[in-house]
C-alpha cells in the first residue's frame, strides 16, 4: 500500500492525482466545469458538476497509474475555500447551487453589520473581516432566499459544509459529515483561538449550530469512502484547504516562512507557529494546519485576481487564445508606455477589502496594445502580492526584509511575471521543481498519517529549487512603479 490518492477541487476545475511514497506524481486526470454567473458579482457551482468531477477524475487517476486499487493507502482532500453548500441531510440533494467564494452578493450585508459595529468581535474570535468572501454571509443567505431553508434547518434536516465539508459526505455515502480546522476557520464561524464553532456567531449570522460539522484535525481520521466508489474502501486521512495545502506542500513549517500561490486569485501565508498575530492592516489570521490537537496559525493575504487576469486576457479582450501566449506578447511591450492595470473586477481583496470597486486602467495612450496590456496584466500580481508583503512586515517582526517567497501555481510558469515579481518586491522568489504543491502537500498529509511518507523534517528536507529569480530593478524605479500602482488603487476605489 505505497500509493495516494489526491483530490483537488478547485475552483474552474477538478483534479486528482496518485502519488506514490517518495511524493512522485504516478498519473493524475483533470476536467473543468461550468461557471455560473447568474448576476454581475454573482459566481456559483451546481454541486452535481463538482461531485462528477471529483469522482470522474478520481477513478480516471486510479486507472492511469495502473495500480490495484488495494495499494492505495489513503486519500487526501484540498479544495476551494469559503464556497457554501447546503443538503438535505437525509437524501443528501443540495437545496441549490454553491455560492463560491468569489461571490459578492452578500457586500450589503456586511457593510450593514460593519455599520453596526460587529466587525470587531468577528475579527477577534475568527481572524477574518467582515467580507462576502466568507462562508457566514453566504450560509446566511441561502437560509433567508431559498424557500423552506430556515424552518429545515432549524428542524434539523440541512447540513452546511465547505467543498471539503461536502465531498467527505458524498465520498463516504453520506456517514461522516466533517471538516477540518483549516476550512472551518474560513467560515467566519469559528472560533480559531478556543477550536470550536462560535455560539455568538452563529447567533451574529442566523445559523442553526446543528447544520455545523464536526472539526478534525487536518490529519485526522475522516471515514472510510463506499466499497462501490473505487472497487474497494480507502480511508480518508488528510483535508486542508487549497492554500493551507500549498503551504504545507511548499515545506513552510518554520515561522517566518511565506508561500504565495498564484492560481484563479492569489493567496500569500506567512507561518507565525503557535503565535496568533493579530493584524494591524487588514491582512487575515487564520490556521496554516493542525496536525494531532495542535493549531499552527499564519497571516494571510488573499488577492482575488491574479490567474483570472490571463483568462480575462483570453475570454474577455480575446487578444490571447491560451495563457501560454500572454509572456512573449508582454515582452513585446513598449517599454515607454507605463500602462496600470486594477484588476477589481469583483472587488479588492487585502489589504484593501473594497468589494464595491470594479476594475481600472490607467495611463493608456494611442499607442497602447494587446502586448501593454498584457504586461500590465502580468505586472498587476506583482503589484498586490507587495502591498500583501509590506502589510505582513508591518504586523510582525517575524517577517523581516529578507524573507523569501516560494511561489506555486500555474501563473508561476511565466519567468517574466515570476522575475518582475522579485524586482517588485526587492527579494527573492523560489520556484519549485513541483509547481502544483496544493495536491502534493495534502497527499503529504495523508499519506504520513497512513505510515506511508515520511515526517515533516524528512518532507521538508525533499523540497528541491527549479530556480531562484533575484531582484534585477534599482529600487528608485521599484517604489516610483509601486507609489503609481498604489495612486491607482486609490483612484479605483474612489470611483464606486
Amino acid at each position: 500500500m505505497g500509493y495516494v490518492l489526491a483530490v483537488d477541487q478547485g475552483t474552474t476545475s477538478s483534479r486528482a492525482v496518485v502519488f506514490d511514497a517518495a511524493l512522485k506524481v504516478v498519473a493524475s486526470a483533470q476536467e473543468e466545469f461550468r461557471q455560473i454567473f447568474p448576476r454581475s458579482g454573482w459566481v456559483e457551482h451546481d454541486p452535481a458538476d463538482i461531485w462528477a468531477t471529483v469522482a470522474a477524475t478520481s477513478r480516471a487517476a486510479i486507472e492511469r497509474a495502473r495500480v490495484d486499487v488495494a495499494e492505495i493507502a489513503a486519500i487526501g482532500i484540498t479544495n476551494q475555500r469559503e464556497t457554501t453548500l447546503v443538503w438535505d441531510r437525509a437524501s443528501g440533494e443540495p437545496v441549490g447551487n454553491a455560492i463560491v467564494w468569489q461571490d459578492r452578493r452578500t457586500a450589503e450585508v456586511c457593510a450593514r453589520l460593519k455599520a453596526e459595529g460587529a466587525e470587531a468581535d468577528v475579527t477577534a474570535r475568527t481572524g477574518l473581516l467582515l467580507d462576502p468572501y466568507f462562508s457566514a454571509t453566504k450560509l446566511g443567505w441561502i437560509l433567508a432566499n431559498v424557500e423552506g431553508a430556515r424552518a429545515r434547518a432549524e428542524a434539523g434536516e440541512l447540513l452546511f459544509g465547505t467543498v471539503d465539508c461536502y465531498l467527505i459526505w458524498k465520498l463516504t455515502g453520506g456517514r461522516v459529515h466533517a471538516t477540518d480546522a483549516t476550512n472551518a476557520a474560513r467560515t467566519m464561524l469559528y472560533d480559531i483561538g478556543r477550536g470550536v464553532w462560535s455560539d455568538e456567531l452563529c447567533a451574529l449570522f442566523g445559523v442553526p449550530m446543528g447544520m455545523l460539522p464536526e472539526v478534525r484535525d487536518s490529519n485526522g481520521d475522516f471515514g472510510v469512502t463506499r466499497a462501490d466508489l473505487f472497487g474497494r474502501e480507502i480511508p480518508i486521512l488528510g483535508v486542508a484547504g487549497d492554500q493551507q495545502a500549498a503551504t504545507i506542500g511548499q515545506a513552510c513549517f518554520t515561522p517566518g516562512m511565506m508561500k504565495s500561490t498564484y492560481g484563479t486569485g492569489c493567496f500569500a501565508l506567512l507561518n507565525t507557529g503557535v503565535e496568533m498575530v493579530r493584524s494591524q492592516t487588514r491582512m487575515l489570521t487564520t490556521v496554516a494546519y493542525q496536525f494531532d490537537g495542535t493549531p499552527t496559525y499564519a497571516l494571510e493575504g488573499s488577492i482575488f485576481i491574479a490567474g483570472a487576469v490571463v483568462q480575462w486576457l483570453r475570454d474577455g479582450l480575446k487578444i490571447i487564445r491560451e495563457a501560454g501566449e500572454t509572456q512573449p506578447l508582454a515582452e513585446k511591450a513598449d517599454a515607454a508606455q507605463d500602462v496600470v492595470l486594477v484588476p477589481a473586477f469583483t472587488g479588492l481583496g487585502a489589504p484593501y477589502w473594497n468589494a464595491e470597486c470594479r476594475g481600472a486602467v490607467f495611463g493608456l495612450t494611442r499607442a497602447t496594445g494587446p502586448a501593454e496590456m498584457a504586461k500590465a496584466a502580468l505586472e498587476s500580481v506583482g503589484f498586490q502580492t507587495r502591498d500583501l508583503l509590506e502589510a505582513m512586515q508591518a504586523d510582525w517582526d517575524g517577517a523581516g526584509g529578507g524573507t523569501v517567497l516560494r511561489v506555486d501555481g500555474g501563473m508561476t510558469a511565466s519567468d517574466f511575471a515570476m522575475q518582475f515579481l522579485a524586482d517588485i518586491l526587492g527579494a527573492p522568489v523560489d520556484r519549485p521543481e513541483v509547481l502544483e504543491t496544493t495536491a502534493k502537500g495534502v497527499a503529504w498529509v495523508a499519506g504520513w498519517r497512513a505510515g506511508v511518507c515520511p515526517g515533516p523534517e524528512d518532507f521538508a528536507k525533499d523540497w528541491a529549487l527549479e530556480r531562484r529569480f533575484k531582484p534585477a530593478m534599482d529600487a528608485a524605479e521599484r517604489d516610483r512603479r509601486h507609489a503609481r500602482w498604489r495612486a491607482a488603487v486609490q483612484a479605483t476605489m474612489a470611483v464606486v
